[in-house]
């Protein structure tokens, strides 16, 4: 039953909470700054104490970011993904929509494996390249990149922000996301590459000099750094390997992070200074600053009350639970950033648990409803916004409405696929 009276401490960390979602989405003032903001305000207003905001920080989540996006800073300069690239505008013999498939398996499979905003960071120029080869609009390309970008980061513990927050909230490894997120990756990413042949398929030509022009271009010679280039292949096996492992070996992931990052730095000789310039710094006060928000949350018992709702409104039942946080989960995140929410479900998700009530599915549908649901608006996810305005700076715009024209009935799309990959896979248990 939901308490009716709120504290004064209750209703401040409510308050506060909702203040900086607000200011997230509105864009107005940068994440961190309104994320970091509210956790001063709740520490002035003595909702928290410094040292029980720093315990809220999950210093693990951090650790895989900072790592991995010290390690990509390094990998980038030895050319391996603009290789990647062409070679797949190659394999396809230059036509259009079989190099749109191969961007979109690209980029997904990158994702999984490193950073999906950091992989359309890579695979959007050379998009460009290709796409002004063809001479044909690259809107469409950049629109399903960023869906694939998306779904691929949903496959893994690393590939999106809200999977590392999960797999450390919830003691999941990589093994586990490999387990169950990958193959449902795999069933909506083949439903999107069904859903865009009906879409665009059709309607993308182009003319047979341009096509032998992209069949001109030679891989290799987008090839920066030979001996890092083959470096970079070989410690990104042994990073998927480790981040596979790491549950068995007793490491935590930020451990295997940060341990790959010192290693490609060390044989790469690469300049500290200019690795660190890779690290995207507001990102992590931004992540700094949410823990410490949503820790005040659970200190007050808010987080416990609204967990109490959902076991009212779901009357107990778990397969009822997963649904709705599944769905909930996709909707909310469709329209805000999916790390705000995730951060605010997870210790949610932990109160149920604390009840009795087997949670491991609850865990699964939060991570795919929160990284599938960023496709469903230009604003849901980062990968979003970074490519679109790639694209906008080209003289390609793409408008909130054009985007969600096309990518929320494809977030649908992608939540009944996971919705059905969820149920055939749990609900044996449940009943």
């Amino acid at each position: 039953m939901i308490i009716c009276m709120f504290t004064t401490a209750q209703i401040i960390s409510i308050v506060v909470f909702i203040a900086v979602m607000a200011l997230v989405a509105s864009e107005k003032i940068h994440r961190a700054v309104a994320a970091l903001a509210g956790a001063m305000v709740l520490i002035l207003t003595g909702v928290i104490t410094f040292d029980s905001g720093i315990n809220h920080i999950d210093f693990n989540t951090l650790g895989v970011l900072v790592g991995m996006m010290l390690f990509v800073s390094v990998v980038k300069t030895s050319g391996l993904f603009e290789f990647m690239a062409i070679k797949t505008a190659k394999v396809a013999k230059g036509d259009p929509w079989r190099i749109m498939v191969g961007f979109i398996l690209i980029t997904a499979l990158l994702s999984a494996l490193l950073d999906n905003v950091t992989t359309v960071l890579l695979v959007g120029p050379m998009t460009l390249v290709v796409c002004d080869m063809l001479e044909i609009d690259p809107v469409p390309y950049f629109i399903t990149e960023i869906m694939a970008s998306n779904i691929g980061g949903t496959a893994t513990l690393i590939g999106d922000p809200p999977n590392i927050m999960i797999g450390s909230a919830a003691g999941l490894s990589f093994f586990d996301f490999l387990a169950v997120d990958t193959p449902a990756a795999i069933f909506v990413l083949i439903a999107v590459i069904l859903a865009f042949r009906a879409v665009y398929g059709r309607k993308m030509q182009a003319s047979a000099e341009n096509e032998q022009t992209v069949m001109a271009l030679q891989p290799k010679d987008y090839i920066k750094d030979r001996s890092l280039f083959h470096k970079s292949i070989i410690m990104i096996l042994f990073v998927v390997v480790a981040f596979m492992l790491h549950g068995q070996l007793g490491l935590d992931s930020c451990v295997v992070a940060l341990t790959a990052a010192c290693v490609m730095i060390l044989i790469s000789r690469a300049d500290l200074e200019e690795c660190v310039k890779g690290v995207e710094w507001t990102t992590i006060g931004f992540f700094c600053g949410l823990f410490m928000v949503v820790g005040a949350l659970v200190d007050t018992g808010v987080i416990g009350m609204l967990a109490d709702w959902i076991m009212d409104v779901t009357a107990d039942n778990p397969l009822a639970m997963m649904l709705v946080i599944m769905w909930v989960s996709a909707l909310f995140s469709a329209v805000l950033d999916n790390i705000p929410f995730v951060a605010t479900m997870i210790p949610v998700i932990a109160a149920i648990g604390a009840t009795g009530v087997d949670v491991t599915a609850m865990w699964w549908a939060l991570s795919l409803g929160a990284c599938l649901g960023g496709n469903g608006t230009l604003i849901g996810a980062s990968a979003n916004v970074v490519l679109s305005s790639i694209s906008t700076r080209e003289g390609h715009p793409i408008t909130f409405a054009s985007f969600t024209k096309v990518g929320f009935p494809m977030m649908i799309l992608t939540m009944v696929v996971a919705t059905i990959y969820m149920l055939i896979r749990f609900m044996p248990s449940m009943i």
